[in-house]
């Protein structure tokens, strides 16, 4: 193959020494190195690689909004005590009332929250054994047994403060939230919203 490169480089320039003739062929093979390597490089990279961007994670309901990820809280179980926006402690009684107290050593304010899905928990008071539940007209209740009305969305907001929401049952399309108003009492879900600063909670940690 090089003497019929050579020999064909001495026929195609019989007017160059053959000094010349052997510098000229250096010259083009060396610069012809860099572009076969080039075009190698780009042959080589994958193409996972390459759409890198368009390989993250996303789905129907994150376009245009952003949604925050909540893996890590998958199977977590966190004692916890609800403090409203509101200042009041978030309690469930033994008879499976819920309200809002003031008292920080209040026995039943002390909550057990247990997610069951990814950014979906279970909310339990530890001391009265009821689990907080909102049914479909918006009321919330203790319930013995975990059920659908026990599912709640649990996000973070920009506040810092965590909101909870139904997950199975919304009104005229909006989602109900748990929250105490200025006096402690609970509000039907149907006259709560997202930005409403009663359904505001700051998860306060347990110490035994």
């Amino acid at each position: 193959m090089w003497k019929w490169i050579l020999t064909h480089c001495a026929s195609a320039f019989p007017h160059l020494p053959g000094c010349c003739c052997c510098c000229f062929l250096l010259l083009f093979l060396v610069s012809s190195v860099p572009v076969t390597c080039q075009a190698l490089g780009q042959d080589m990279v994958s193409p996972e690689t390459t759409n890198s961007s368009s390989s993250s994670f996303s789905s129907p309901s994150s376009a245009g909004r952003h949604v925050r990820s909540y893996n890590h809280l998958q199977g977590d179980v966190r004692w916890r005590k609800l403090f409203s926006f509101t200042k009041y402690f978030l309690k469930i009684e033994k008879n499976g009332k819920v309200s809002g107290t003031k008292k920080e050593n209040c026995p039943y304010s002390i909550l057990e929250i247990t997610s069951v899905e990814i950014g979906v928990v279970a909310v339990k008071a530890i001391n009265s054994n009821y689990y907080l539940a909102m049914n479909k007209k918006g009321k919330l209740y203790g319930s013995k047994e975990f059920n659908n009305d026990c599912k709640l969305k649990e996000r973070i907001e920009e506040n810092g403060y965590n909101t909870y929401a139904s997950f199975n049952w919304q009104h005229n399309g909006r989602q109900m939230y748990v929250a105490l108003n200025g006096k402690g009492a609970p509000r039907r879900g149907q006259k709560t919203r997202r930005k409403n600063t009663s359904a505001h909670f700051l998860p306060m940690v347990v110490h035994s």
